[in-house]
């Protein structure tokens, strides 16, 4: 009779396989939880103790719009002792009205507690002109593009191209205003009236605050402001930078002007780092772009009103 009180010869071999692979996963996922432990703790003792003394760098790059983290972290910036100055490193054709004031309104506190300065690097228009305004120095390259001082607001009239497919739009609406224009109809009465003050309101808005910073009598801060850029060297002799040069120069400064040691290190406090190639939410924000139609990264064109620099298309 066979005995059945123990294992199989044959599954003996298997069983051992079973019980090592067991072994070396739980191995595994302990050292997997010390590192993840390690790596929490570190990370929350860097932010509890923070930096030493230091230069701040607040980038502003690609298109600007509203911020709740970046407007938090300039807060932040205002009362942290060990931040001596703040530089503003700009390379953006500007974004969002709503976003530029943003900036500038928070700029223009933080700068009431530290020198701040700003660095454009190749660009640094319309929003972004707006957001250098609130340093107490500007500093661009000699080729760098700076100004495109205005506002926007931009409508396609498809209705042609709605008719030749057998499109028709309709609506019920409380007023005659509401959701004007329609996509199938052109910008004109009423509708264009009423978006033409909301754009001067804005513009009389930035015109101001131009002419304040900069120094500018209102008409010269106009006569600017018809939309055109302008070089680091053309925008030096206008009056809407202070000098040339980059980072280097601004630190210079700091030290010539504001006291502070130029051999202080410069962090990066924003953007914030981004998340590693493993984080779900990346890999599920890039699905639901692509769902949508969207470039995996970069950029989302802007609905309503903006101040933004837009190179025209090669013809």
């Amino acid at each position: 009779m066979s005995d059945f009180s123990g294992d199989p010869a044959h599954l003996i071999p298997a069983n051992a396989r079973l019980r090592r692979s067991r072994r070396l996963w739980r191995v595994l996922f302990t050292l997997a939880l010390i590192v993840a432990i390690i790596a929490i703790v570190g990370r929350v003792a860097i932010e509890t103790a923070g930096p030493g003394q230091h230069i701040a760098r607040v980038g502003i790059v690609g298109t600007i719009a509203t911020d709740p983290a970046r407007l938090r972290i300039l807060e932040e910036l205002a009362e942290n002792d060990g931040v001596k100055a703040v530089i503003i490193d700009i390379n953006s054709p500007g974004g969002t009205t709503a976003g530029g004031e943003e900036l500038y309104e928070a700029l223009t506190a933080l700068r009431a507690k530290k020198p701040v300065v700003a660095v454009v690097r190749e660009l640094g228009a319309s929003a972004a002109y707006m957001t250098a305004i609130a340093a107490d120095r500007i500093f661009a390259r000699r080729l760098s593009i700076v100004g495109s001082i205005g506002v926007l607001y931009q409508h396609v009239d498809a209705g042609k191209l709605l008719t030749t497919i057998g499109v028709d739009f309709d609506k019920v609406q409380t007023g005659p205003l509401k959701a004007e224009p329609d996509i199938d109809e052109p910008m004109q009465g009423e509708a264009r009236a009423s978006l033409q003050r909301l754009v001067d309101d804005s513009f009389a808005w930035f015109i101001d605050v131009v002419a304040e910073r900069r120094g500018l009598e209102r008409q010269a801060t106009l006569a600017l402001a018809d939309g055109r850029i302008l070089t680091g060297r053309q925008g030096l002799d206008n009056g809407l930078i202070d000098a040339l040069g980059g980072e280097a120069e601004a630190i210079a400064w700091l030290e010539s002007e504001k006291s502070v040691p130029a051999d202080l290190p410069v962090n990066d406090h924003y953007p914030l780092p981004e998340e590693g190639w493993f984080s779900p939410s990346r890999w599920l924000g890039q699905s639901a772009r692509a769902a949508l139609g969207l470039p995996a990264t970069g950029p989302i064109a802007l609905d309503g009103l903006v101040s933004l620099w837009q190179a025209a298309p090669a013809m």
